[in-house]
């Protein structure tokens, strides 16, 4: 498991969507194949992460 806090995963998280939404648009409308490619990749990175965050954040609200 990667070791940072629901900040650091929000933050990453985040370029990745920003990342995503730019490549999807380009994908869309533009038809750029590659495009759709490092959509696929950034969307599947963020799913990675999300697990990540969940357990950040449980682990976080122990310490409250």
């Amino acid at each position: 498991m990667i070791d940072m806090d629901s900040q650091e995963l929000y933050t990453q998280m985040k370029q990745l969507w920003e990342t995503f939404e730019e490549n999807h648009t380009r994908f869309y409308n533009k038809r750029v194949k590659a495009a759709g490619s490092r959509a696929r990749k950034s969307i599947l990175e963020l799913k990675k992460l999300s697990g990540n965050y969940r357990t950040a954040c449980l682990n976080e609200a122990k310490d409250i």
